[in-house]
């Protein structure tokens, strides 16, 4: 513990240095680009003149600690920096610098906190990447105080390398410190509509690494299919999924995607939305949802979760129970959204109930009694939760820790509304990717600023950051990484830049290099900016 407190002090100080006493470091609008090409922009960085040659062969990660993050990652990065196209691909300029006699032998990679297991809310992201820095001449140095900043620093490290010549590499000098401006980044998937295979949602967690996106939030189920295998409700997946032996997600499929985010810093956020969008799960347990009645008769359909039934609860909670042994985040996605009352309203039951309970005919406050009656439990079994707006909208009486997901239009307003309450907010309402449209989209993605909207500073600090949403009418494995990437970047850049970073112009030319870049390393993704080309275009 003393050594570990020692370390803490020397780091502080020294970043501190870094921070305060280094004149490299200037605004971004100081700041020459004209060498690099990062995704996201970092938030302050200082290119140098000087250049290095890197052959792979003689280029090492020097790192002493045994942190599993760090090593897998040192491996797989190993890989992406030095990958190559199948040809040649080296712009002719390039054999200018093939003189320099000062090779990069290293990247030194110091973390000074514990190796933690599994990311988290408000984790620390910052770090420090110095490439020929006044002490090392022919090496660099990458210095976080968590393992997840050393991950965004070698994402950035990565992009800084590029490809000379065959089994040739360079990269310039530099001095950068960066950090995220919001602390929830995330990208949602909806895997109920239709099916995404595992493999592809790994391949979505590569792409989200690359843009150092940290929260995956897995819309598991909905009313068109319930693919989560339940080892306590089995028959929710049997009789609920669309094919309960090829269409399903296994727990071994669940882990396997959880250690696949672990291992690059990001989270996996579970949403089971109720009460409504459940109708999948009916059919594996009928007697949850509501029977709905036409002309006094059960009509055959069937509505949202019944909120009048103590087995609704007593179900729920040994759910959830389950579901937080499989999922470790902190948070669970609650949903909420969407519920119709008409079912509610046409059985005879749940009337009487309204009655019963005094709330006449304002069917949002049986909402508010499920909703209410579903945070106690998770509550209890100590986890945290979001649900979607109109919770919030309905007067539901919620938590003070409630964080409020916003996606309707007329967002502005909402998040003066919801941050004025005192609750912590994210975004979504501008970042709906599955809303496609022909030609450069992005750039109404990369318009619009969370913190636009009439509030005070304080009510602007409780927006803890955005989530780009892909539904799942029209994707599934065969072409949702095309049509979410790179367009998904855009969000991500808005989270993790400076708000300073807002010209789209600019943006433009980073966006297609870190196209490239996604295509070179194995990821099929759709041209943003119009004609044009990548170098590695031809690979399959």
């Amino acid at each position: 513990m003393k050594i570990l407190v020692v370390a803490l002090l020397c780091f502080t100080s020294a970043f501190a240095h870094y921070i305060s006493d280094d004149k490299q470091f200037e605004t971004l609008q100081k700041t020459d680009f004209s060498k690099e090409q990062v995704w996201p922009l970092p938030q302050q960085y200082v290119m140098g003149s000087d250049f290095f040659i890197i052959r792979p062969g003689n280029f090492k990660f020097l790192y002493g600690s045994k942190c599993d993050i760090i090593k897998q990652a040192i491996q797989r990065y190993q890989k992406i920096i030095f990958r190559e196209c199948s040809k040649s691909s080296v712009d002719d300029k390039s054999n200018l610098h093939l003189n320099s006699n000062v090779q990069l032998l290293n990247l030194t990679i110091k973390v000074v906190g514990p190796c933690e297991k599994y990311p988290y809310m408000n984790m620390d992201e910052q770090y420090i990447l110095r490439i020929n820095t006044s002490d090392t001449i022919n090496s660099a140095l990458l210095f976080s105080t968590t393992v997840w900043g050393a991950l965004r620093g070698l994402e950035t490290f990565s992009q800084l390398v590029f490809n000379l010549q065959k089994g040739i590499f360079g990269i310039y000098s530099g001095s950068i410190r960066d950090f995220p401006r919001f602390p929830y980044r995330g990208l949602m998937l909806d895997t109920s509509r239709h099916f995404i295979p595992v493999p592809v949602l790994l391949k979505n967690l590569d792409a989200m690494a690359q843009t150092k996106l940290n929260v995956f939030h897995w819309h598991i189920v909905d009313d068109q299919s319930f693919p989560y295998v339940s080892k306590k409700f089995p028959n929710l997946s049997l009789k609920g999924a669309y094919d309960s032996d090829t269409h399903i997600y296994t727990p071994t499929d669940i882990s396997e995607v959880i250690e696949y985010a672990r291992l690059r810093g990001i989270r996996v956020l579970v949403e089971y939305d109720t009460p409504g969008h459940t109708l999948s799960w009916g059919k594996g347990r009928p007697k949850l949802l509501t029977p709905c009645f036409s002309s006094g008769l059960p009509n055959g359909q069937l509505g949202p979760i019944n909120p009048t039934k103590n087995e609704t609860y007593q179900f729920l909670k040994a759910f959830f129970a389950e579901v937080i042994n499989v999922f470790p985040d902190a948070y669970l996605h609650l949903g909420g959204d969407e519920v119709s009352f008409d079912c509610w309203a046409s059985n005879p039951d749940i009337q009487a109930f309204m009655a019963e309970k005094k709330f006449g005919d304002n069917y949002a406050l049986l909402e508010g009694y499920y909703i209410s009656k579903l945070l106690n439990i998770i509550k209890s079994l100590n986890k945290s939760y979001i649900v979607w707006q109109e919770v919030f909208d309905n007067q539901v009486k919620i938590k003070p820790d409630t964080i409020v997901h916003i996606w309707k239009n007329g967002y502005k307003s909402e998040l003066t509304n919801v941050t004025l309450a005192g609750y912590n907010a994210i975004l979504s309402a501008c970042w709906y990717l599955s809303d496609i449209a022909y030609g450069n989209d992005w750039i109404s993605y990369y318009s619009c600023e969370p913190h636009d909207f009439s509030g005070t500073e304080k009510q602007k600090r409780l927006v803890i950051g955005g989530e780009a949403c892909m539904w799942g009418e029209y994707v599934d494995g065969t072409n949702v990484i095309t049509r979410t990437w790179p367009r998904a970047a855009a969000v991500a850049e808005k989270l993790w830049s400076s708000q300073s970073v807002a010209n789209s112009t600019q943006a433009m030319p980073r966006l297609e290099k870190l196209r490239c870049n996604m295509i070179k390393n194995g990821l099929k993704v759709e041209p943003v900016n119009g004609p044009g080309y990548c170098q590695c275009d031809f690979v399959v």
